[in-house]
């Protein structure tokens, strides 16, 4: 697997530990000026199946992580769980092969679309979003 050993964590403005400092990161400086991260310099990734729109995951990126995903045209997401960058497919073999990368009109959520091979689900899903449909009561647009 090829990822980032974890950082030293940063401590946030009650103390507590947050996101690891991030390294300086290659992002082009004018890419870089327009994102609206978290508090802890991260942004939504909402991963896309390209040729059919299925929405396939929600992973999260900081400045670096977006820098790999555009030159390398694959995923890179940043684990908050165990603070180091991951691949999508390194360990699962469950690549994403990046096709287009999109700011949405706030610059504080990316959209990718990949063309996924194998599950995107850490569970073996397809999708995340398939197993558990919450019921909606919103009335019909035809009313």
């Amino acid at each position: 697997m090829t990822s980032t050993p974890a950082r030293r964590p940063a401590a946030t403005p009650h103390g507590g530990a947050s996101r690891p400092s991030a390294p300086s990161s290659r992002l082009d400086p004018e890419i870089a000026a327009r994102l609206k991260r978290s508090p802890e310099g991260l942004l939504p990734a909402i991963a896309q199946q390209y040729d059919t729109g299925e929405v396939l995951m929600l992973g999260w990126m900081d400045d670096e992580a977006l820098h790999r995903t555009l030159t390398t045209g694959r995923c890179t997401y940043w684990s908050r769980s165990r603070q180091e960058y991951w691949v999508k497919g390194d360990t699962s073999g469950h690549y994403q092969w990046v096709k287009s990368v999109a700011l949405d009109c706030d610059a504080d959520t990316v959209l990718v679309k990949v063309d996924q091979v194998g599950a995107a689900c850490h569970t073996g899903a397809r999708t995340c979003f398939d197993a558990d449909v919450l019921p909606a009561d919103a009335p019909s647009s035809d009313q």
